[in-house]
């Protein structure tokens, strides 16, 4: 039997979605989402606050997604798409899956080695930024 290691850890995923999600009620924050995905971009934990929309799981994907393809923050993306907004149109049309250029997606490290990226949606970019690190923190692991 063939086995595949994941490259973030169920435990790990699950410890962010929680603290995420736990960050988001400590700070009033709208209801989240949170997912974390993998290095091949499959889905690893994905929990939404009771009273989201259904949306938000698209969005929360297309943050972590982009960053992930992109190997740098969305918040970064969000930047570049100010700068050079051709550019980000035309990488949103070519990657594999959705790209969501503003904060919310955290590229996860760990030991220095690119393991997955959380995405968070629900309150303003920042603030959802600032769950999704704050995940990964508790986790151990690390971000940029």
């Amino acid at each position: 039997m063939t086995t595949y290691q994941p490259s973030i850890s169920l435990d790990d995923a699950r410890r962010i979605v929680s603290t995420a999600l736990q960050h988001g009620v400590e700070h009033n924050m709208n209801p989240l989402v949170v997912l974390v995905i993998d290095t091949a971009g499959s889905p690893v934990a994905y929990e939404r606050s009771d009273g989201s929309p259904p949306g938000r799981f698209d969005i929360a994907l297309g943050k972590a997604n982009g960053a992930l393809q992109m190997g740098v923050n969305s918040k970064r993306l969000g930047e570049m798409a100010i700068e050079r907004p051709h550019f980000i149109s035309g990488v949103a049309g070519s990657l594999r899956g959705p790209l969501v250029p503003v904060a919310g997606g955290v590229i996860v490290i760990d030991n220095g080695i690119v393991v997955g990226a959380v995405g968070v949606s629900g309150d303003t970019s920042d603030n959802d930024e600032a769950a999704a690190i704050g995940g990964i923190e508790a986790a151990g692991l690390q971000h940029p």
